[in-house]
């Protein structure tokens, strides 16, 4: 399980920082690098699992990203 998800009764107490952010790209590197491996192996079964957490994490971090003010907007 992903190191950034935390129990629910904690929930809405982690601190985002970019640490935690930089934590779960590379998380989501060796994921992707896990899943290729697997499916070059021909064992497409086994990626299932990794793939779930992989989803999870980009979900989690496009609302982290929804979430922030947009620090590179352009005032028109």
């Amino acid at each position: 399980m992903s190191v950034v998800f935390v129990p629910k009764k904690q929930r809405g107490k982690a601190q985002i920082n970019q640490e935690v952010i930089q934590r779960l790209l590379d998380e989501n590197d060796q994921l992707v690098r896990c899943i290729t491996e697997y499916l070059q192996k021909g064992r497409a079964t086994e990626c299932v699992q990794y793939q779930q957490i992989l989803h999870r994490n980009i979900v989690y971090l496009g609302t982290i990203a929804d979430a922030s003010p947009d620090t590179n907007a352009v005032n028109e």
